[in-house]
């Protein structure tokens, strides 16, 4: 690492303005540096103030001598402030780039000093080495599409939606059950408790039945509900009259058993409609189902899935592993599970089925990118 850095630092100047963004609620913390070995100027704007930064970036090319022309390569931490500024700052003809927070390496020897201040400089020396050809010292961030990006509105209200009905018809069952009553929440829910009658032939007393129907009518269940059908609907019909590529293969990946309209709208959507993939391990690392080996000295062991990627894509795909060896027994995917997993334990199975859903997920991305078939697969009746 020091060698590296030596190197930049060694190499002739180039005509490059490096900017850091610390993001904050009110304000923004901007660094500025033209090379290793160079004190960061730092300076403060009000956060969304694009006047005041590109202000900043003039007076930073001043302060640095270097032409009005001068390339600017910039870098800010994915968050809540998403993906508009990278839009902006491109517009401009800054080089961007988001970076992964969790891929910034850090000091592991004792407690670690943060400050906004060691942030910015700690971006700046990454983005340096970055640009001058380190590109593991971080991991960049894949930028979606603004058409892309509105694309995963839908599945991912309609994910928080059913969460939410989860949560109030076990809120409501909870209530039910402490007074000794078990009562499916649905759609007639209301008039049946009505008719409830508690162990000594009562009815419920009358606060319980007022926050039952607050629950269940005003404060959230039906309301949610409604909206969660309301979002089935709509993506029905965007799958029955939709021209756009990634609902055609949405409509593709339908076609196979073991899929369902969930699962196949959050495959392409999420994942495969805006990402070009072009290996294997790409996609398997981008859903977090690579292998995490230890191996130090004589040690060797195996610590399980990175976890790193995508996790409702992640979860998904083992989920539908499972629908796939009982939807798709005759494939070659769920015959190598049977010979590999089949006939061990519940433990040696759930491992076998994180291997299945990596490997279904890459057939899967072949199937929609190149026309191939996973081996042995049935298609839905037409």
């Amino acid at each position: 690492m020091s060698e590296i850095i030596k190197k930049i630092a060694e190499s002739p100047a180039s005509e490059t303005l490096y900017l850091a963004f610390e993001l904050g609620n009110t304000e923004w913390k901007l660094g500025f540096s033209i090379g290793l070995g160079q004190a960061a100027r730092q300076r403060k704007v009000q956060a969304g103030d694009l006047v005041g930064l590109e202000q900043e970036i003039r007076r930073a090319k001043e302060r640095f001598k270097v032409a009005e022309s001068t390339r600017v390569v910039s870098c800010y931490e994915a968050g809540r402030d998403g993906f508009w500024l990278h839009r902006y700052l491109t517009s401009l003809g800054v080089e961007n780039r988001v970076v992964d927070s969790a891929s910034i390496e850090v000091n592991r020897r004792a407690k670690r000093a943060k400050t906004d201040s060691l942030d910015v400089q700690k971006l700046l020396m990454m983005l340096i080495r970055y640009d001058h050809g380190e590109q593991k010292v971080w991991s960049v961030v894949h930028v979606p599409s603004i058409e892309a990006e509105d694309s995963r509105h839908l599945h991912r209200q309609l994910r928080v939606f059913k969460g939410d009905r989860t949560r109030h018809s076990n809120r409501i069952k909870g209530m039910l059950v402490g007074q000794g009553v078990r009562l499916p929440v649905e759609a007639d829910f209301l008039e049946r408790i009505e008719q409830v009658r508690l162990w000594d032939g009562r009815s419920l007393p009358p606060g319980l039945r007022a926050r039952l129907h607050r629950d269940a009518e005003r404060a959230g269940y039906q309301f949610v509900t409604q909206q969660v059908q309301e979002l089935e609907a709509e993506r029905r019909e965007l799958l029955r009259s939709s021209t756009e590529p990634s609902v055609t293969q949405v409509r593709q990946l339908l076609q196979l058993r073991g899929l369902g309209e969930n699962s196949a709208w959050l495959f392409v959507m999420e994942f495969f409609s805006w990402r070009e993939f072009r290996t294997r391990r790409q996609v398997g690392g981008l859903a977090g189902l690579t292998p995490t080996p230890y191996q130090s000295s004589e040690q060797s062991r195996e610590q399980g899935i990175d976890k790193a990627g995508n996790s409702p894509i992640r979860s998904m795909a083992i989920e539908i592993a499972w629908g796939w060896l009982r939807h798709q027994p005759e494939s070659d995917l769920s015959l190598w599970f049977q010979r590999r997993f089949g006939q061990g334990s519940k433990r040696l199975r759930k491992i076998g089925i994180v291997a299945l859903a990596r490997k279904l997920l890459i057939a899967l991305w072949r199937y929609l990118a190149y026309g191939e078939m996973p081996t042995g697969a049935q298609l839905k009746p037409a």
